[in-house]
């Protein structure tokens, strides 16, 4: 379990998240056409999964844009963003914000995204949501960049994220 704040606030997560050099676990998420999306339609592909809590905070928008405008200057890369939010709610947003870059995914249907990637808060304010991580995976599907930010008020480490590609 990972050892994480909000606010300040301990909060523990339901696991831990992939190590570098590990094989990524495949996941099946559900896109904002309400289809559902694996990680081995991405294979071939660099994969950044950028993981929060809800799309409706402004952290987590804030890394929704950054990723999207930094999506856009790079070769064979995918940005996934993850959360618990509904695909209607994915959809409201990067549609209001003309975000096209990026691919929202949900885990409304089943939680083995959340149990793979060790990222489902267990207690905490915000229980039963997704803390906010990323993990960028590359070609051959193995993890070359791996970050549980330590508070959910945190925005994460782009440049650590945007470097590996």
């Amino acid at each position: 379990m990972a050892k994480i704040t909000f606010k300040g606030s301990p909060v523990e997560t339901a696991g831990d998240l992939p190590r570098v050099g590990a094989e990524a676990p495949e996941f099946t998420l559900v896109n904002t056409e309400l289809g559902d999306v694996s990680l081995n339609d991405y294979k071939g592909q660099k994969v950044v999964l950028n993981i929060f809590p809800s799309v409706d905070t402004s952290v987590c928008a804030a890394s929704v844009r950054r990723f999207n405008a930094e999506a856009s200057k790079r070769d064979n890369t995918t940005v996934l963003c993850i959360s618990r939010d509904l695909p209607f709610a994915h959809a409201r947003f990067c549609g209001a914000e003309g975000l096209d870059k990026v691919i929202s995914l949900s885990e409304y249907k089943d939680e083995v995204f959340s149990q793979n990637y060790g990222v489902k808060m267990v207690d905490g304010p915000l229980a039963g949501l997704l803390s906010r991580a990323v993990v960028v995976v590359d070609e051959n599907g193995k993890v070359v960049h791996s970050e549980q930010v330590d508070d959910i008020v945190h925005e994460p480490d782009y440049e650590a994220a945007l470097k590996v590609l």
